[in-house]
């Protein structure tokens, strides 16, 4: 696997997720960072975006999956790297964290985030 990477951080999207019924309706912004391993000397030395991994269809594939209500944010992390890794050939290997800020456990907690490769 190469050690060049593409790094999509601080994707914020809002979404329905999560067990309690308050988090379907009500709803909530999340994070999502993707990390795509990617052979990149082809389109460094031709300059040519058909040689690399476009953002733009990082972030469509991030929203999609994203917009499909899951009470786990596991499944929702798991979705988007199988998607990466389906429509993006370039991508040797992917690493997605989805970020829940201030969820409902009874506590004070800033984050929690589930970090998922594939």
């Amino acid at each position: 696997m190469t050690q060049n990477r593409i790094e999509v951080n601080g994707l914020r999207v809002w979404a329905h997720h999560g067990c309690m019924e308050e988090e379907a309706v009500i709803g909530q912004e999340y994070r999502v960072d993707v990390t795509l391993w990617v052979d990149l000397a082809a389109s460094a030395a031709s300059d040519d975006l058909a040689l690399t991994v476009d953002y733009v269809d990082v972030h469509r594939i991030v929203k999609r999956e994203m917009g499909i209500r899951s009470k786990l944010v596991e499944q929702v992390c798991d979705r988007i790297v199988r998607g990466l890794k389906e429509e993006l050939p370039l991508a040797q290997s992917v690493e997605v964290t989805v970020t829940k800020f201030q969820p409902p456990i009874g506590g004070d907690c800033d984050h929690i985030a589930v970090v998922m490769q594939g």
